[in-house]
């Protein structure tokens, strides 16, 4: 070959690569830039949610919100923790969505009184007799947890110990009162038997008074398992009795504020998902159930 040939040819392929490089070098000037996008926030609204201490107490609140806030992103729960008592009022006077109370008896006429129209079960556990770790009243061994209560009134009275009673109409209260019923003796008040006490507390104030003052009280078994470590002056006296069982219901209120994210919240906690985490919740870390799951 020549070599003027080989020259302009040479010439002819620079100039082609030339051309392509500016090809590509104007459809990449071209290309738009990609911007991440990032999702529009939900719109949320507040549930307010009125249940006892306990369920606050026990810490599954913690993980129970969470969850379901995570299932329905479009409401966020307001948590309100009282005597069962004082969150049916609240159900009464709409200042509450939706209920998740253990209260039986109060539940029922809630919704005789035209203040709710139905409720569902949602888990339950147990009641437990603790007291102080000598047990002075010889509670240990009793027959039944009536028999429990008679052999602290019977040591109280003596001056040998007291019993520390919530006394603000939850439903820890109001099962207490009926085993006093269920006795056939008196009622005790703290007025007449200087031995009997009332915080007007919750249950986790109310365990930590028994302990200083060295008396028994009734405690939720949830409460008992994620408190007992810190109370050492106290252990179970008595348990495992029918007449001890405690049931948790949820009741929404029509006419609330947010009756809807009310009803959302009913829905979802007797659903399998839900009723999981309540199963769940304590498993690993007291090697039981605080609150067993049976909604139907």
């Amino acid at each position: 070959m020549h070599r003027f040939e080989w020259m302009i040819r040479r010439g002819r392929l620079v100039g082609v690569s030339l051309a392509v490089a500016l090809v590509l070098a104007a459809s990449g000037c071209t290309t738009p830039a990609v911007t991440p996008t990032t999702p529009e926030p939900v719109a949320t609204s507040d549930v307010v949610l009125a249940s006892t201490t306990s369920t606050q107490d026990s810490g599954l609140f913690d993980v129970l919100i969470p969850a379901f806030e995570k299932a329905e992103p479009q409401f966020k729960i307001k948590v309100i923790a009282v005597g069962s008592g004082e969150a049916l009022k609240m159900g009464e006077t709409k200042d509450a969505d939706v209920l998740l109370v253990h209260s039986p008896a109060g539940e029922k006429k809630l919704i005789a009184d035209g203040f709710a129209t139905a409720r569902n079960d949602v888990m339950y556990n147990d009641f437990l007799v603790v007291g102080p770790t000598a047990d002075p009243a010889s509670v240990k061994g009793s027959a039944d947890a009536v028999t429990a209560m008679v052999a602290i009134r019977k040591a109280g009275a003596a001056g040998k110990t007291s019993f520390v009673s919530r006394g603000d109409k939850s439903g820890t209260n109001t099962k207490e009162l009926g085993l006093w019923v269920a006795s056939k003796i008196p009622t005790p008040t703290p007025t007449v038997d200087k031995w009997y006490l009332s915080t007007g507390q919750g249950m986790g104030e109310t365990l930590k008074v028994a302990e200083d003052k060295g008396g028994y009280t009734l405690v939720d078994r949830a409460t008992w398992l994620s408190m007992a470590s810190t109370l050492p002056g106290l252990a179970i006296a008595f348990e495992k009795d029918k007449a001890l069982f405690n049931q948790y219901g949820v009741i929404v209120i029509p006419g609330s504020k947010n009756e809807a994210g009310g009803q959302a919240f009913a829905d979802w906690i007797v659903s399998p998902d839900a009723q999981k985490v309540i199963g769940d919740y304590g498993v690993a870390k007291y090697g039981q159930q605080l609150f067993v799951p049976n909604a139907k």
